[in-house]
């Protein structure tokens, strides 16, 4: 019974009269890109204050990465330029010792060009990672060391070591699809 009341009360406001539904052009906003998506494919990570930043990874343990190249990690540092920021790790040396970059583009062409950029196909061979992650691997062009690059619909994944062996950069690379559910 007092859901009949219920019922009434709101047939009740509802009036007589439904209004249509609007006419005329109806404009949607433009998707936005995802953050970083706009800058070219061939863009590195750009740390501000460089090693002495000492912004953490938020997908990378520093510990792990330590492991993981060989290397105790001097200073770590993040690019907020991106949706996921890139994580630059240091040692010793000048350079950098690892570099993770995650880029979510605008279509799959686009998070392809990354990793073409990265690891040239006429240059590395192939990579793959499990869920369908595919790219280059092997000598780096754009560092000195090793690149594992791979990338799955809009996402590419870029990890530069200064290490001679692609299968630290691929580490990392796996450890960053894990990390952030990719």
């Amino acid at each position: 019974m007092l859901l009949t009341l219920a019922g009434i009360a709101l047939t009740g406001c509802a009036g007589d009269d439904p209004q249509p539904p609007p006419t005329g052009a109806q404009t949607s906003a433009p998707m936005a890109l995802p953050a970083g998506a706009e800058l070219g494919v061939d863009t590195l990570p750009l740390v501000p204050g460089g090693r002495e930043s000492g912004a953490p990874c938020p997908y990378l343990d520093t510990g792990w990465v330590e492991g993981v190249n060989g290397q105790r990690v001097t200073g770590v540092g993040v690019d907020t330029r991106f949706a996921d920021p890139a994580c630059v790790y240091w040692s010793y040396p000048e350079e950098p010792q690892l570099q993770v970059i995650v880029r979510r583009m605008s279509d799959p062409p686009s998070a392809a060009a990354v990793v073409d950029w990265a690891a040239p196909v006429d240059g590395t061979e192939p990579a793959e990672l499990p869920g369908g992650w595919v790219g280059g691997r092997g000598a780096a062009e754009v560092v000195d060391g090793a690149v594992f690059a791979v990338q799955k619909d809009t996402v590419a994944v870029v990890v530069f070591t200064n290490q001679a062996q692609s299968v630290k950069a691929e580490q990392a690379a796996q450890a960053t699809v894990n990390n952030l559910g990719l």
